[in-house]
């Protein structure tokens, strides 16, 4: 056997021997402690501000610096999920806590590690390690109830807001995500739940205000394991008292999400995150999504924003570069309320004065016009209210030609009755090519034509973009476009009627396809003669609302084919300009306050109304005919 060793018996001796070796300690013990006090004697804020400085550190990697950008394909391409790697993650019997979250910084090495891809700090970030803390937000870290020192948040230069830009070759990719095989549980697994790292844990979450503010959350199937394929619907709302949006949810196709939340500063306060899970893997597609809708509240999370030193650049209002974004990101906040407002006998609620002002930057001019009763829209930029004075010095001598389904006929309407001071016109066709002068002013008049596309047969619904197969129909459309004088703008949307049409989303891209071409052809007859070629604004079509969530027009279906369409129109060279009316509808679409499922702008009537409620609010329209406005009025 190996001889063990041995340990010297004599252990060293550490002693000091000799006069100069006792004097030379003396003097060392004399330093040492001399050293002590001059640390202690420095400002006794040094060690706290020290704390402080490490923490701010740590609250960084909460938010997302707002100056970089993302590349949702780059994230795309590197998320690929190992299901090995995230089966610890929480299952919907065991919900992930706030202290499960870890904040990754660029020496991490995660199993989806987001960070690196973006050169940005991410909130949290799924990892099979997901329960160990590796840094802990200081935020988490006070007492029970206790708020955050406001003066500790950082200062951040170059913030900008939450955007979101049209995925490139949409309608090829949307077709191959919808016919991606199975074959493996974790993407034949039907979604139940998820897990959003950072939100989940049941305490109130406390975020600083201006900043964006972005969740990774895992889809989880019946078993409780994640899913490793996207196409999960998701409705999401961010409420406060004078706050209302839609946060940005990105789908990574792998079955991870990120969710995006952003409020201005000025409105700091409580609010609650909503999560609904409608449709899953792509079920809200189909012919009949009735029978696959699944419609849970997954989360209601209250959140409270802080005011922070973060500045968001100042909201400018809508120039005529600002509607060349294709999605918006917009917002609904609110400047004025009247708790005692109650509906007219011609069922208008003029809650608010008509000449209640906007307050700047959000909106310009009366707020009160819109009898919203304070609430307003606003994008990456805002609006004008426009009185009758500034509307016809706008629209006079022009030609509008509107195409698409029957919103277009109450908005059409609500801008003749509301803003052009014509209230005796009580209601306009489906079809229709008239003048209409100012009443006070006859000089003054504008020409609109409208063409409903719901189907070649005005009184007949549900044929769509197939409208266009119909030879008489094209030949009606190209008319106006062959004369000697065109009409100066084209507004067109479609969409409701061709949820009802197409049996799947491979059809209507081909149709859409059809119809990019139709109007190309009609443009470039136009150019031909020598003539200016009008200028086309896509108008998104309505987030239907209520009941018809679960139907063949519901908002996943309406989102998508907004996209499609919008994709087809963009690679035609068609579309000049583009007014994102999904958005605008999107935070009012939960209910049937303000619609009556698949319409917007109804015209007021003091009834009982779909909801069971009397009267209804229709302001959301009246604020879309502003927008329109603002799009036709606004200068280079």
């Amino acid at each position: 056997m190996p001889e063990k060793v041995a340990l010297s018996s004599s252990p060293k001796k550490w002693v000091l021997s000799g006069p100069m070796h006792q004097w030379r300690f003396g003097v060392l013990t004399a330093l040492v402690f001399m050293g002590v006090v001059v640390v202690w004697s420095i400002d006794g804020c040094t060690i706290d501000n020290f704390v402080q400085v490490w923490n701010l550190k740590q609250d960084r990697f909460v938010a997302v610096r707002a100056n970089a950008t993302v590349d949702a394909a780059q994230i795309q391409l590197n998320l690929t999920v190992n299901t090995s790697s995230v089966q610890d993650l929480p299952t919907q019997r065991e919900k992930p806590q706030l202290n499960d979250v870890k904040n990754f910084t660029s020496n991490d090495s995660p199993s989806l590690n987001l960070t690196h891809l973006n050169q940005t700090s991410v909130a949290s970030s799924i990892s099979k390690n997901s329960s160990k803390v590796a840094q802990q937000n200081p935020l988490q870290q006070k007492p029970s109830g206790a708020l955050p020192n406001r003066s500790e948040s950082p200062v951040l230069e170059s913030l900008k807001w939450v955007s979101v830009d049209l995925e490139p070759n949409l309608s090829t990719n949307l077709l191959a995500r919808w016919l991606a095989p199975g074959g493996e549980p974790c993407r034949d697994s039907r979604t139940v739940e998820i897990a959003i790292h950072g939100l989940d844990g049941g305490k109130l979450m406390e975020l600083s205000a201006g900043d964006i503010h972005e969740f990774y959350f895992q889809a989880l199937g019946e078993s409780g394991n994640p899913r490793c394929v996207g196409g999960d619907y998701f409705e999401t709302d961010l409420s406060g008292e004078s706050w209302k949006s839609r946060p940005v949810v990105k789908d990574f196709g792998n079955g991870t999400y990120s969710l995006s939340l952003q409020v201005h500063p000025d409105f700091v306060g409580d609010y609650n995150l909503t999560v609904i899970l409608l449709f899953r893997h792509f079920e809200g597609l189909k012919f009949s999504p009735v029978r696959f809708v699944y419609d849970r509240e997954l989360r209601h999370i209250p959140i409270r924003f802080f005011r922070s030193k973060a500045q968001l650049p100042e909201i400018k209002v809508c120039q005529k570069s600002d509607f060349n974004r294709d999605i918006w990101s917009g917002r609904w906040t609110r400047h004025g309320k009247n708790d005692d407002c109650q509906i007219n006998a011609d069922g208008r609620y003029r809650c608010l004065a008509w000449d209640f002002p906007c307050r700047n930057p959000w909106c310009y001019g009366s707020l009160g016009s819109i009898e919203s009763n304070g609430w307003v829209y606003s994008s990456h930029c805002s609006f004008r209210m426009f009185s009758a004075d500034s509307a016809w010095n706008c629209l006079k001598n022009r030609w509008i030609f509107f195409w698409g389904d029957s919103n277009h006929v109450d908005t059409i309407r609500n801008m003749l009755n509301f803003v052009l001071d014509l209230p005796d016109i009580k209601a306009v066709p489906r079809r229709f090519d008239l003048n209409f002068s100012n009443p006070k002013d006859p000089s003054q008049s504008v020409r609109i034509t409208s063409i409903f596309n719901g189907h070649w047969n005005d009184t007949l619904n549900y044929q769509g973009l197939d409208s266009l197969k119909d030879e008489g129909f094209r030949n009606l459309v190209k008319k106006y476009f062959s004369e000697d004088t065109v009409p100066d703008t084209v507004i067109m949307n479609s969409g409701l009627h061709d949820g009802v049409h197409f049996s799947n989303i491979r059809a209507f891209i081909k149709s859409a396809n059809s119809a990019a071409s139709f109007w190309k052809e009609v443009m470039e007859s136009i150019r031909r003669r020598g003539l200016v070629v009008p200028q086309i604004f896509y108008r998104t079509t309505v987030a239907t609302g209520g009941y018809a969530r679960s139907l063949a027009f519901n908002p996943s279906k309406m989102e998508a084919f907004n996209g499609v369409l919008l994709d087809k129109l963009r690679q035609a060279g068609v579309v000049s300009r583009v007014i994102d009316n999904f958005d605008m509808t999107f935070p009012w679409h939960f209910d049937n306050r303000c619609n009556d499922g698949v319409h917007y702008g109804r015209a007021p009537l003091k009834m009982k109304w779909r909801d069971g409620q009397i009267g209804h609010q229709y302001f959301v329209d009246l604020m879309l005919v502003h927008v329109l406005l603002n799009a036709l009025c606004a200068q280079s």
